[in-house]
């Protein structure tokens, strides 16, 4: 059994994960872990928050291990095999993250704290309510972007319509909430791919949400957002590319186990999905 299976078959032991994967993030941790820990206590459920460190070289890692002593409920994940000084992506430590969580429900956050924890509340009241399987955040009325993200960001939007008939306004949102099965199903391992959330899910059969959310400027730290247009859009025409031709080679996995009752007449049986109690 590979270590994923593993970490997928783990008892989930709480209501909600929150991951927040951190490439040289040092100064916005104390923060984060703050408003995190406010905002899911809100929510009335078990909770945890995995803070992912992906490759920094700032000390990302010592300032979240400064504060697990008094926090049981603060976790802190290190991806191992980060290229030299740089880090993996974020596709690949939500990946780790989620795999490495206990949660029935996963909400994923940047922790730059350009994303607000208490949003959480919103996302959570409209799964409920909507009995969505994913609520995908929507910073899009509240962004101050310059010209050069502005462009970006339809460039993209124009891509992924066009490609994908994909209408999430802000699938850059890092702030969303999923059922655990939804977050399992997601092909993270591949870069890029945490770009896609919402349309993955939504190819796969489940109901993807949207919901204004808050958005404030970095006042801490670094972006790691590139500057060009051009490094963009490429890059980005190849991923939605790539993203097409999994949704339209994709097929279905599902199987059920023959079951031959006992006591029954000759050629009754029963179709019983695989994994489900006998």
């Amino acid at each position: 059994m590979h270590t994923g299976d593993r970490a997928q078959l783990a008892p989930r032991l709480v209501g909600l994960s929150l991951i927040a994967p951190a490439h040289n993030e040092a100064p916005n941790i104390p923060e984060l872990v703050r408003r995190a820990g406010q905002a899911l206590a809100a929510t009335g459920l078990s909770y945890e928050l995995v803070i992912v460190d992906d490759g920094s070289t700032d000390g990302t890692r010592a300032a979240v291990t400064a504060l697990l002593p008094d926090r049981p409920w603060l976790r802190c994940l290190a991806m191992t095999r980060t290229p030299r000084g740089r880090g993996g992506g974020q596709s690949a430590a939500f990946f780790a993250g989620i795999r490495a969580s206990r949660g029935d429900l996963i909400a994923t956050i940047d922790a730059d704290l350009q994303n607000d924890p208490a949003d959480l509340a919103d996302l959570l009241r409209v799964l409920r309510q909507r009995d969505a399987d994913m609520v995908q955040g929507d910073r899009s009325h509240a962004r101050r972007d310059n010209a050069v993200r502005r462009v970006g960001s339809i460039v993209g939007r124009l891509f992924r319509r066009l490609l994908l008939r994909d209408v999430v306004r802000d699938t850059g949102c890092s702030l969303r909430l999923m059922r655990r099965e939804v977050a399992l199903a997601l092909p993270l391992q591949f870069k890029g791919m945490h770009r896609f959330i919402p349309i993955t899910a939504a190819s796969l059969g489940y109901q993807v949400d949207q919901v204004p959310v808050g958005h404030a400027p970095r006042t801490a730290g670094v972006s790691k957002y590139g500057l060009g247009i051009t490094q963009r859009a490429l890059p980005g025409l190849i991923d939605c590319l790539a993203v097409r031709w999994m949704i339209n080679r994709r097929r279905p996995v599902d199987s059920a186990e023959i079951v031959l009752p006992a006591d029954a007449p000759a050629g009754t049986e029963v179709l019983r999905p695989t994994g489900a109690p006998a």
